[in-house]
């Protein structure tokens, strides 16, 4: 599969073709800059402006075969010189967002409270380019760089960055400066970095769910919205070890059946990928409980975990045999924690509602939302 180039290589080439242009006076129609991955990046410029004292210039993002909402969008870097008299305090490069890019408000993040979100990895390459043109061109002054990012605003309503408190744009972002197609990295530092944002609010306890799957029996039964819970996807037991480096106390897991039996099992990725077992699992239980081998057999032959439940009702068996599945389901979440911090878990289904909980998960529930208010 093709691999594309962060957003993050894209102002950075950007960055560079504008500095070039500016202080040779030639213009630039491709630019190459070398990514932290090591792979090159050839990069086509667009959107040219040049003026006496400052450059424009545009790279378009590619994500390669695993795009995301910034794939096609024009990432603009515009480089400007920068007099004695402006007061410019620091070393020889500037680096600020404009249109489009997003504002940091929360602490927790890669950059502090008021900067523009242009994480380090990316401001660093920005520095190494035009530093390299600086001295290429034998020019020992001082050079602006401001990544803007049209319509980035309205791109950003597709990301997280409103969850995470920043605002007004896009996150020019990456590590590797490469975009690797179907790689769940991304997904992940998401979840980490959402984690910290909670923390450093003062939370030392934790909300997550892998999704909005029975969103309103929680609102309905909880007065809680699922929103402000950490998406976990299918990545329980990372983010377990997430949770618990950033250092909160105590997490809540809420979820559908479908997803936590598997947990009963010991499974800490709930990805159908990595195994389907929750038949085997609710007709053990099942079995545990009481119910007749007829009743076993039904539940083997069914397709979904809601149809499943539908029997064990049949059988007047749910309570007991969700009771079992969610000792189980504690018992190993607790055993991947391993000290670390404590969890509680609340389990339901679409039709049938709540289906069992742990002995703490209520109360801890209320101290989320307490805090979260």
């Amino acid at each position: 599969m093709r691999y594309g180039f962060t957003t993050g290589s894209c102002a950075a080439a950007a960055a560079k073709a504008s500095a070039y242009m500016l202080l040779t006076g030639k213009e630039k129609r491709t630019i190459t800059i070398d990514t932290p991955k090591g792979i090159p990046f050839d990069a086509v410029i667009e959107e040219i402006t040049r003026e006496e004292f400052r450059v424009s210039c545009a790279v378009r993002k590619d994500g390669g075969d695993d795009p995301d909402v910034t794939t096609g969008a024009l990432i603009f870097a515009e480089v400007s010189l920068v007099g004695e008299e402006s007061g410019f305090k620091g070393g020889k490069i500037l680096i600020d967002g404009g249109l489009g890019v997003g504002r940091v408000t929360k602490a927790g993040l890669d950059q502090p409270v008021g900067n523009a979100a242009i994480n380090h990895v990316p401001r660093e390459m920005i520095t190494k380019e035009v530093e390299e043109i600086c001295e290429l061109t034998d020019y020992h002054g001082k050079i602006r760089v401001v990544i803007s990012v049209p319509h980035g605003e309205m791109l950003a309503e597709k990301t997280f960055n409103p969850k995470l408190g920043i605002t007004g744009g896009i996150s020019i972002l990456g590590t590797t400066g490469i975009v690797e197609p179907m790689s769940s990295q991304a997904l992940l530092e998401t979840i980490r970095v959402e984690l910290n944002v909670k923390k450093e609010g003062g939370q030392k306890a934790v909300a997550v769910t892998p999704g909005n799957y029975g969103q309103a029996f929680m609102k309905n039964a909880y007065q809680y919205d699922l929103d402000r819970s950490v998406k976990c996807s299918n990545f329980i037991g990372d983010v377990i070890d997430m949770a618990s480096e950033a250092g909160f106390e105590e997490m809540l897991l809420t979820g559908h059946v479908g997803k936590l039996v598997k947990l009963s099992g010991g499974m800490m990725n709930t990805h159908s990928k990595e195994g389907d077992c929750r038949m085997e699992l609710m007709m053990a239980a099942g079995i545990q409980a009481g119910i007749s081998l007829k009743a076993a057999k039904d539940i083997l032959t069914c397709v979904s975990t809601e149809e499943a439940v539908r029997i064990l009702k049949e059988y007047g068996k749910v309570m007991e045999t969700m009771e079992i599945i969610m000792d189980k389901a504690c018992y190993y979440l607790n055993k991947r924690a391993a000290g670390r911090l404590h969890i509680e878990c609340i389990m339901y289904a679409n039709d049938f509602g709540e289906l069992a909980k742990s002995k703490g998960a209520e109360k801890l529930l209320k101290k989320i939302k307490e805090v979260e208010v």
